[in-house]
């Protein structure tokens, strides 16, 4: 899926109620970003999630992710008028996607 036509089965976007909902994964990357796991595969995201969480305020991180989950904003696109840096909405995009298909592999 390329990030020009990327739509993200999240539940507040698709109606589904199968699919997991835009809270579930915000809550998962806010908790991963303030505890980030060890010795895992995809620690990497967490470390992403603590950075801009650190960088910027929780609700540009917040709006961003949002943008890109539910408005179907490209991951760049996501970040006007919020200051953050269009490399830090593709970093933010990037891992909320990733955190997305996580929940999606659970149910």
């Amino acid at each position: 899926m390329t990030e020009a036509n990327a739509t993200y089965p999240v539940e507040d976007a698709t109606g589904n109620p199968g699919d997991p909902s835009f809270e579930a994964v915000w809550t998962l990357l806010c908790e991963r970003g303030q505890h980030p796991r060890v010795d895992h595969p995809d620690a990497h995201f967490d470390e992403i999630m603590a950075d801009v969480l650190e960088r910027y305020d929780e609700e540009a991180v917040r709006t961003v992710t949002h943008r890109v989950l539910v408005a179907f904003q490209p991951f760049r696109t996501a970040t006007a008028d919020l200051g953050v840096r269009t490399v830090d909405g593709v970093r933010i995009g990037t891992t909320a996607v990733a955190t997305l298909r996580e929940l999606q592999a659970e149910t």
